[in-house]
Order: structure tokens, then C-alpha cells, then sequence
């Protein structure tokens, strides 16, 4: 029912200065970051989206633009935007340097027991991975009534929101998410069945990612069990 693209958007002056930018306005691409972005799109050239939907921030319409630069397919739907994949609202952490923020005592909270922690002025990392779920799952159902079980669409986001939504279709617990990692312009696909999800890969920053995409036009919902025949390439 549907495969799901995951992609976290390039990398920020932000980041590479060890900022929490977190949903503060004008946080944007650096150069390095569009052409991860674009050399993502060029990643997912060959593979037919039925959709492509962006949390609201520059960051991420800026990666979703730069996606269909590297894919140069006309024929792409138009950028969707959806507000629950936006940033994890860090309150009055926003802003400030990682190596300032690791000093908090709550930081050790947001490492160890995640599902325990609220920012100052934001939100809980709960919520934050309620809504997102609850978004994902919910569009994925839209789209394969729309367009079919075989659907694949790309979901631009940011690097929480992106572990949050693995997690759930690893069934891991949120405490666990931390052992997830998510780098800038990676992607990562899971496919979704009325059985379970399945991660198809996770991080991933090279290679096709048709590739990666099951062998058959419409896998079963049973795991494969020794592992399967892999792609059809």
C-alpha cells in the first residue's frame, strides 16, 4: 500500500555552525546543501511519484525545489505543503548551539528517555511524533485509494520528524529513535501494507533508489522469509 520516500532536507548554515535551528524564519539551504538536494533528486530519477509533500520551512521547500531540479521529470506533481511535518517546535531552544544545549539537564531527558521530554515553550517530543505518524499514515492511505497500491511519493522533512516516523514502522518504542540516524539529503523508504510496514532503506545518500525499490509491481504482505530475490535491477 503505498512506499514512502523520506527525505530530510540539505544541509543549513545552521547546521554546519552546530545551530538548533528549529523553526526559526530564513533558515535556508547553504550551497553545499543545494547540491545534496539536487544530487538526491538525481537519485530518484526512473521512479514515478504520485506525490511530493514538504513541511512548511525554507529549508525543506527549498530541497523539494531542488529534488525536482535533479529529477528533470515535467511530469511531477506539485509541492504539497503539510504543517504536522514541520520542525519540532524546541521552544526557547531554538537558536542555540548544540554544544551549549548538551549541558541542560534536559538534554540528557531528549537522549536517554525522549518520550519524557517537553522544550521549554514547545512542544513534547510525544506530540511531535503523534502528528507526524498520524499524518504520514493517513496520507498514505489518501494516496493508494487515489492512486493505486503501488504508489510511491516523497515526504520532505527534517531529521526528528524523519526518526519518529521510522520508528513507528521499525515498532519501536520512542525512547529507541535516538539509535536512528538521519543525515542531510539522505533518503529512506518504507512501504506500507495492511500487515505492517516494511523499511526498505534507512540514511541511504547513494546509489538509485529504484534500486532499492521491491522486485515485484505489487509485493505480497508476508516478509520474505531468507531475504527474498531482492530488486528486479
Amino acid at each position: 500500500m503505498t512506499i514512502l520516500l523520506l527525505v530530510r532536507h540539505g544541509r543549513t548554515a545552521a547546521n554546519a555552525a552546530g545551530i538548533l535551528a528549529g523553526r526559526t524564519p530564513g533558515v535556508r539551504l547553504d550551497a553545499t546543501g543545494w547540491e545534496q538536494a539536487r544530487a538526491a533528486g538525481r537519485r530518484l530519477a526512473g521512479v514515478t511519484l504520485a506525490a511530493q509533500v514538504s513541511s512548511p520551512l525554507e529549508r525543506c521547500l527549498e530541497t523539494a525545489r531542488a529534488l525536482r531540479e535533479g529529477r528533470g521529470d515535467a511530469s511531477d506533481p506539485e509541492v504539497i505543503v503539510d504543517e504536522a511535518l514541520s520542525e519540532v517546535d524546541y521552544g526557547a531552544w531554538s537558536g542555540r548551539s548544540l554544544a551549549d544545549l548538551a549541558g541542560e539537564e534536559l538534554w540528557r531527558t531528549v537522549q536517554a528517555h525522549p518520550s519524557a521530554a517537553r522544550f521549554p515553550g514547545g512542544e513534547s517530543m510525544v506530540a511531535m511524533a503523534q502528528r507526524a505518524v498520524s499524518a504520514i499514515r493517513a496520507r498514505q492511505d489518501r494516496i493508494a485509494d487515489e492512486n493505486g497500491a503501488e504508489a510511491v511519493w516523497v515526504a520532505v522533512s527534517h531529521g526528528d520528524i524523519i526518526k519518529a516516523v521510522l520508528a513507528d514502522a521499525l515498532g519501536l518504542h520512542l525512547d529507541q529513535f535516538q539509535r536512528l540516524v538521519v543525515h542531510p539529503a539522505s533518503v529512506s523508504a518504507v512501504r506500507y501494507t495492511p500487515a505492517r510496514p516494511y523499511v526498505l532503506t534507512l540514511n541511504s545518500s547513494s546509489g538509485p533508489i529504484r534500486d532499492l525499490l521491491p522486485a515485484e509491481a505489487r509485493p505480497g504482505e508476508d516478509a520474505a522469509v531468507g531475504g527474498g530475490a531482492g530488486s528486479a535491477t
